[in-house]
């Protein structure tokens, strides 16, 4: 099973920075996708940003031109640098890993989630 720790959430000011780090551990036989989820009080979970398997990224639009997803070249730490934060973006935020596996004639996938770290965004 895949653990992920996320870290680096904590309190800023309007119009600060912060950068959030994912860390995966444990018996990994492959992640095809990674990325990071916010859920804010009252409001579901969405996807904030994320790598796919080929490379691509995809953005949610609140956050194109402000916050950047990255990685140390494997799967194994991927970060999130949020710019110009606003109080719209507290929430807390959570690490997704996708790993798959077995033959390509019955491939199977599973998610894991990190247990959230918390960011607020104070005016």
């Amino acid at each position: 099973q895949i653990q992920l720790v996320e870290s680096g959430g904590g309190l800023v000011q309007a119009g600060g920075s912060l950068r959030l780090s994912c860390v995966a551990s444990g018996r990994i036989r492959s992640i095809d996708k990674m990325g990071w989820y916010r859920q804010a009080p009252g409001k579901e979970r969405e996807l904030v940003a994320g790598f796919t398997s080929d490379g691509s990224v995809d953005y949610a639009d609140s956050v194109k031109g402000r916050f950047t997803i990255s990685r140390e070249g494997a799967w194994n730490t991927v970060y999130l640098q949020m710019n110009t934060l606003r109080p719209e973006d507290t929430a807390v935020y959570y690490c997704s890993a996708t790993s798959c596996y077995g033959p390509v004639e019955r491939v199977s996938c599973a998610d894991y989630w990190g247990q959230g770290t918390h960011v607020t965004v104070s005016s």
